[in-house]
């Protein structure tokens, strides 16, 4: 079998979404989503596609990675190839050749989750396992329980307010003001590419009311990305603001994030947690997630 690796073109993202979206099952791996392609591209889509490789035998894509960063590169992989021998040297091969524009030389981190054949040729070729992730998903079948506080759906344009908790959730610094008009407009260019026709981003307020005088403020955030309907749906990302942090807005939010994804017709709704991040993942199985065995990257030193 002859394969190709390339760079894709505009007009591609569509056809991949779609691959990666066919890729996704239930009892299958938390591996590259279409969601996180939405989430890079409030880059822009001609960043998304710059950053994106395939692999592809004919007109059929067979693995697709973003490089999601300086030497990390997260890998998707059809099903039906993930113990394909020949396709995982073949991969190994590219990734260690700076030349290919996979990855340069030097300290790397690869995401290859569910891909066993290529694992285990990482291995071969000298990567070592990486910091355990824990899989977590909720099933969708059933109505999920959404009570507390009031979730909106915010349109791109009025994204300050997300920008400003999702800044405070992950950072410890105040956020510059460039920065805010930076990331807003990343949203707004997202709102025009190819992924955003499946996301939808929430915010949860704290406003009550049986207080007529209480300002109503954002507390947490999340973002939601299906992947079709019957398939699992990602949560990329979800934050709660520091200063509201220890009064289970991280649970209300999951919660209201899975339920938007039911909505959307998503299947289940999975997320992949740092396992050192006790906080995150006891906030999942709080909001009805259940714990799948871990996963850990593969690291070149």
């Amino acid at each position: 079998m002859d394969v190709d690796l390339r760079i894709p073109g505009l007009d591609e993202l569509d056809g991949i979404s779609r691959a990666l979206g066919e890729w996704h099952h239930d009892n299958g791996p938390l591996h590259l989503h279409p969601g996180d392609l939405g989430w890079y591209s409030l880059r822009g889509a001609a960043a998304t596609a710059a950053a994106t490789r395939v692999w592809s035998s004919g007109n059929t894509a067979l693995a697709i990675a973003l490089i999601d960063g300086p030497q990390l590169l997260r890998f998707a992989m059809d099903p039906a190839r993930h113990q394909d021998e020949s396709l995982a040297r073949r991969i190994v091969a590219d990734v260690g050749e700076p030349a290919t524009g996979v990855l340069d030389a030097g300290s790397a981190t690869i995401e290859a989750r569910g891909a066993s054949a290529l694992s285990g040729q990482l291995a071969k070729e000298g990567w070592v396992p990486d910091e355990p992730w824990t899989p977590l998903r909720r099933d969708l079948t059933g109505p999920v329980e959404v009570t507390g506080l009031r979730v909106e759906t915010v349109e791109p344009d009025s994204t300050d307010e997300w920008v400003a908790v999702h800044w405070s959730a992950f950072r410890e610094t105040p956020m510059p003001e460039e920065r805010v008009r930076s990331f807003v407009h990343g949203w707004r260019t997202a709102a025009k590419g190819p992924f955003f026709g499946s996301a939808r981003i929430l915010a949860l307020h704290n406003d009550s009311d049986n207080d007529t005088d209480a300002v109503a403020v954002a507390v947490a955030v999340a973002t939601v990305w299906s992947a079709g309907v019957g398939r699992p749906g990602l949560i990329e990302p979800m934050g709660v603001h520091q200063d509201h942090r220890g009064r289970g807005y991280g649970t209300m939010m999951t919660r209201a994030a899975a339920a938007a994804l039911r909505e959307m017709g998503s299947s289940s709704a999975a997320v992949c947690a740092e396992s050192s991040n006790a906080g995150a993942v006891s906030t999942y199985l709080a909001a009805g997630f259940t714990a799948h065995p871990e996963v850990s990257d593969w690291r070149r030193d």
